[in-house]
């Protein structure tokens, strides 16, 4: 009986271990000064493959792989830790306004440029920037967007400055739950704003990550979210976009994926459901993963952000998904709808 506890004793030590070095390598990311693209897990050899399973993977910071095919200035930023933090601003003639972009955990702004370039073909002005700990901003740790929002709140004062009224907000994964999180906490007052693939909380996105390695959601999610807040000093539990959904009033797209394994359906519903805006839409891409739309489904992708940008601001709660190729607009919930959306019955 003592041999069998001590034993328990001795597997629960380990296993705490173990979760604590993922942990600790899930939330940093290491210099990356040869700029080497992340290999694949089949590149790895079975040693290395061991390694990762007993002491986590070890993400190297990643590598801005690609520059704007448009006239762009660099503009570097400091945020809240004294981290300089490195952006593209992208002016146009005549813009109806600016787009803040903001990228996913392990990518950085070069990963948006497809957006970025759409949103220039509609008129508007275009700032993408990296977040601390990603491309070529200062910083190793990353906090999964609990910090990072005052990074965002930097990159938006910066748009202000600059004399812009017309500020919309577009984020994908963890740049979307970052949003979702900043406008409350800063008090930003973004006219629009455009979420895709946002998680509904921290504890999600954790399970999210599980399930693509194949590995046992429970209790390994609760001890690397543990360990996580333990090692950064963070309680990321803290960490709800679903309930931050609910103190955005300006009017809101919301995209998801229909592939997407990492962010599930249920956390998308959340979120549409407790968004305070009174004017919202939730459109379902059937053919895309965890992922970007403008990348994967790109002509269906654009013709839903132009309406979403240019339709009227008027309360309106509406759900777009796809059937057959054809877009299908199922109101909920309007008090007034302009007449170029369209409706149908399904």
């Amino acid at each position: 009986m003592r041999i069998a506890g001590i034993s328990l004793l001795v597997l629960f030590v380990l296993l705490n271990g173990v979760v604590a070095f993922h942990a600790a390598r899930f939330t940093y990311f290491y210099d990356n000064p040869e700029q080497e693209p992340r290999r694949k897990l089949d590149s790895y050899s079975t040693l290395e493959k061991l390694q990762i399973a007993l002491f986590g993977w070890k993400h190297m910071k990643s590598a801005v792989h690609d520059q704007p095919g448009f006239s762009f200035q660099t503009v570097q930023l400091v945020n809240d830790r004294h981290q300089k933090l490195e952006g593209w601003y992208g002016p146009i003639g005549q813009a109806k306004g600016t787009v803040i972009l903001c990228h996913g955990h392990g990518t950085n702004k070069s990963d948006v440029l497809c957006e970025a370039a759409y949103f220039r073909t509609l008129g508007y002005n275009t700032f993408l920037f990296d977040f601390r700990a990603h491309g070529n901003s200062e910083g190793n740790v990353c906090t999964l967007g609990f910090h990072e929002t005052n990074d965002l709140k930097v990159a938006y004062d910066y748009v202000v400055r600059m004399g812009e009224k017309n500020i919309v907000l577009w984020g994908r994964s963890m740049g979307a739950s970052i949003i979702l999180k900043a406008i409350p906490e800063w008090s930003l007052k973004p006219s629009r704003v455009i979420l895709e693939c946002p998680f509904a909380s921290i504890s999600d996105a954790v399970e999210g990550r599980l399930r693509t390695l194949h590995v046992p959601v429970h209790p390994v999610s609760e001890l690397l979210m543990f360990w996580g807040s333990t090692l950064r000093l963070t309680w990321m539990f803290d960490f709800q976009p679903s309930a931050n959904a609910k103190q955005l009033t300006m009017p809101v797209l919301l995209n998801w994926g229909g592939n997407d394994q990492r962010v599930l359906r249920q956390e998308t519903d959340l979120i549409f459901k407790n968004l305070g805006a009174s004017r919202k839409e939730l459109a379902i891409f059937e053919q895309s993963a965890h992922e970007s739309y403008c990348v994967r489904e790109s002509a269906r992708w654009q013709t839903i952000i132009h309406r979403f940008l240019q339709t009227s601001s008027k309360a309106e709660t509406n759900t777009v998904d796809q059937t057959s190729g054809n877009d299908r607009l199922h109101t909920q919930f309007r008090e007034t709808i302009s007449p170029d959306l369209g409706t149908e019955s399904r």
